[in-house]
């Protein structure tokens, strides 16, 4: 009776399949693989055993999330095949395979796990799409300082040392204005005279002036 059961179960899995997982289906997913474009050259082919391991990592990630290690491959239904590697599945409970799990719960199920499903098959978010799941985004940068601090920091800085500079500038410049300068330059009184060190002297030879008439006639009778 087991054995007639088991054969009426595996005839009926098909049918089944059939039945869950069609296009368009509201629990489904369509996945692209652009396998050529990722690899070039070392691409390797799509083959009945890329897609058992598909569902494997599919199951994986699903039991991961759900905490239910009842997952297997059995309950990853794959259907829409094509030649350009693309095709529908999804996923139905271990409790009744009859039943689909929700939709919300298999696109978690991938978020999470996105990034040991692509390395499954040295593939990125761009090259294996789950359409209608957005790809991945990092995880923002956090700095432990905010870099607008960092920049604010730099600009008070150098308003700091402009004001400064500033303050030093005009206090060395007040400070040469009241030093008295220690060789005063002579000056000029416009009449002939000059003052130096405070003292007046008259200017020889500039102005008319009598000469001493002692003086010219000794040397005149000096001559003869």
């Amino acid at each position: 009776m087991r054995c007639v059961w088991m054969v009426c179960v595996l005839c009926l899995a098909p049918a089944v399949a059939a039945i869950l997982c069609k296009p368009d289906v509201t629990d489904g997913y369509k996945v692209r693989l652009s396998i050529k474009t990722a690899l070039g050259d070392d691409a390797y082919e799509w083959s009945k055993s890329e897609l058992f391991l598909f569902r494997a990592v599919l199951a994986f990630a699903v039991q991961r999330k759900t905490n239910n290690v009842n997952y297997d491959v059995s309950n990853i239904l794959v259907c829409d095949e094509t030649e350009r590697v693309s095709f529908w599945f999804v996923v139905t409970t271990p409790d009744n395979t009859s039943e689909l799990l929700p939709k919300l719960v298999v696109e978690n199920a991938i978020r999470e796990n996105r990034h040991r499903i692509n390395s499954a098959f040295l593939l990125t978010d761009q090259t294996l799409d789950f359409v209608g799941i957005n790809p991945t985004l990092a995880a923002p940068i956090e700095y432990d300082t905010p870099p607008w601090l960092i920049v604010f920091g730099v600009v008070m800085g150098v308003v700091c040392a402009g004001i400064v500079a500033l303050l030093v500038s005009t206090f060395l410049q007040k400070k040469r204005a009241k030093k008295p300068s220690a060789d005063p330059v002579d000056d000029e009184d416009g009449s002939g005279s000059i003052v130096g060190n405070g003292i007046l002297c008259e200017r020889i030879g500039d102005k008319d002036g009598t000469y001493n008439q002692g003086f010219t006639d000794d040397d005149r009778f000096t001559k003869l």
